[in-house]
């Protein structure tokens, strides 16, 4: 029998006048592997804070089997500053001995890359005080990894990590022993490492069996049984029930909900998307031409990162971009969005692109789009247009677009100033869509977002008649919204991925073999000393130049925060951030190019 390692009883917290946990009673056993789901602010960070006692409960209790070993990931880490990297991951151990240690190795390489750290200007020896909020919870997770535990609480664990990192974090966390409670975003994770969920809504937590696949199973059934769920948010789950039956058969490694109950559920729900009616709808809107390149070259300063690129994005097109840090995904958007919105006069280094004559083309890029933080939500929005058609007959007033969003009625007369990060992305997303664009190019749109605003994003989109190009770290929103995936390989050209992502996966880790058969020590040798002392003597020179740039951009970011009001200001700043990055990433990518020849 399974040992209980930690247990909520009748536990409640309340802030202000709102209760977030009212009553809550649940337990982990040894080898649970528990997802937490939920809307942002519905209280999932306050239930696993309050399980690892970071946070006390007003009511109830919580208990921990005697020598618990708990391992906590939080959204602020407890770094040193003043300590490098080495000192909080590998401690004093020399390094003989600590890269002789296989799951050292594995680690280290998994979420960063390499053992020598590349993309961290002076490898493990990097003082953390500098860096982003992002390289620090990678070194944060790195560190609890090392550590053995009885039970690890991890909190959005998948932020900051690309598609390969989550695959790797998935596959490590599969074979640990340790019981697991996460809470995240990322759907495929949660299908590929949980056995259990939590489901936290309005003070309650419901919990289901199975990963989140079963959990979307259970959910859809509850909801035809319950008469009084709405009607909408049954339609919904349905839907998304319905592209996960007709996608891969086994997503989950132990399925547990009831085949026979499901497919009788989804028996009269149709395709999530009409292809064919929504090719005919976007060809009248957009013509035969929506981008053509011919013969393109694209760099980031010194760095070619596509060369001699020949591409069509037809009418209707739903293309996913996947690709390493660098690979030039963005850099892509960019000079397609440069050429469309000055009228085709900026052209990329080499080659010609051609703008279809009716293309109109939102861009949600990384950046949040800062707007009046005097101004209410439904006023941003209606500032665009009071009406979007949304094709097929289908049209919504703002406010209805607004509620979609997770804005309701009351939320909508919130302040943008008093609106959170994921808050401010979503009012963003609103306001590009509310702009009836026919062309859609989304860099991360899922940063942010909670599953039940994601759900409703891709229901949007699955009637929404227009091109598209993604670019996530998001698995499972890739394969959901769009119909064909390409990979940036790091080799200058796009390739197809007619397996989509476990394609890309796939060949990048061909390309890592390979790379590390081509390391032998004849190789090494046969390097010339004075071309090694000269290209690491470069490195160093390029090494003290990041740590400049990267106190410049810390410098700037809290500039934009001194003057949040000040638009004009915040204007100017945010033109200089985007020159430091631009330099960052161009030092950034040679050093790694010097780094492979050292």
């Amino acid at each position: 029998m399974a040992v209980n390692l930690a247990t909520l009883e009748s536990v409640g917290k309340v802030y202000g006048t709102r209760a977030l946990l009212d009553g809550v009673t649940l337990g982990v056993s040894e080898g649970d592997r528990i997802g937490v789901v939920g809307r942002n602010g519905d209280g999932k960070t306050t239930l696993i804070r309050m399980l690892a006692r970071l946070e006390e409960p007003d009511s109830g209790r919580v208990t921990h089997s005697g020598g618990l070993r708990l391992g906590v990931l939080t959204q602020h880490d407890s770094l040193d500053p003043a300590a490098t990297v080495r000192h909080e991951v590998v401690g004093d151990r020399a390094d003989h001995e600590w890269a002789g240690d296989a799951r050292i190795r594995d680690i280290l390489t998994g979420l960063f890359g390499g053992l020598d750290l590349p993309g961290f200007p002076q490898g493990l020896d990097t003082v953390i005080g500098p860096l982003s909020g992002g390289e620090r919870r990678r070194i944060a997770l790195a560190k609890l990894l090392l550590e053995e535990h009885d039970l690890v609480v991890l909190d959005e664990p998948t932020n900051h990590l690309d598609v390969e990192g989550i695959a790797w974090l998935a596959s490590h966390l599969q074979a640990r022993r340790s019981a697991l409670v996460c809470v995240t975003h990322d759907r495929w994770f949660l299908d590929q490492v949980c056995t259990r969920m939590w489901d936290v809504q309005r003070g309650d937590v419901h919990e289901y069996e199975g990963g989140y696949s079963d959990y979307v199973f259970a959910r859809a059934e509850r909801s035809r049984i319950a008469a009084t769920e709405e009607t909408k948010r049954q339609n919904l789950v349905r839907k998304e029930l319905a592209w996960l039956r007709r996608g891969a058969p086994a997503r989950t490694s132990k399925p547990r909900f009831r085949v026979e109950a499901a497919n009788e559920l989804i028996a009269d729900v149709p395709p999530p998307r009409d292809r064919s009616e929504l090719m005919k709808f976007a060809n009248s809107r957009l013509g035969k031409t929506v981008f053509e390149l011919k013969d393109v070259s694209i760099q980031a300063g010194p760095k070619q990162l596509l060369s001699h690129l020949t591409w069509q994005l037809g009418p209707g097109d739903r293309v996913g971009l996947l690709g390493v840090n660098g690979s030039g995904k963005t850099s892509l958007m960019r000079a397609l969005a440069d050429a469309a919105t000055s009228d085709g006069d900026k052209q990329p280094t080499a080659g010609t692109v051609k703008v279809g004559r009716t293309v109109k083309l939102a861009y949600l890029s990384q950046e949040v789009a800062e707007l009046d933080p005097e101004w209410r939500v439904l006023e941003a929005v209606e500032r665009v247009r009071q009406r979007v058609d949304l094709g097929k007959g289908r049209e919504m007033s703002a406010g209805q677009l607004c509620e979609q969003f997770g804005f309701g009625k009351d939320k909508q007369w919130t302040p943008v100033g008093d609106l959170s990060g994921g808050e401010r992305r979503r009012l963003q997303l609103l306001r590009l869509l509310m702009d009836e664009p026919n062309v859609l190019f989304l860099d991360e749109p899922t940063n942010d977002l909670d599953i039940e605003t994601l759900t409703q994003l891709e229901d949007l989109l699955d009637g929404w008649p227009g091109s598209m190009i993604v670019v996530s770290h998001d698995r499972y929103f890739i394969e959901r919204t769009t119909d064909t995936q390409y990979a940036l390989l790091g080799d200058r050209t796009m390739r197809m991925l007619p397996g989509g992502v476990d394609e890309y996966l796939q060949r990048r880790a061909r390309i890592a073999e390979a790379a590390a058969a081509a390391v032998t020590p004849a190789a090494t040798a046969a390097k010339p000393a004075g071309d090694t002392r000269a290209v690491k003597k470069e490195l160093q020179r390029i090494e003290r130049q990041l740590a400049k740039l990267e106190e410049q951009e810390a410098k700037l970011h809290a500039q934009m925060a001194e003057h949040a009001t000040d638009f004009s200001r915040i204007a100017e700043l945010d033109s200089q951030l985007r020159a430091v990055k631009d330099e960052h990433d161009e030092l950034e990518l040679r050093w790694l190019e010097l780094a492979e020849d050292a």
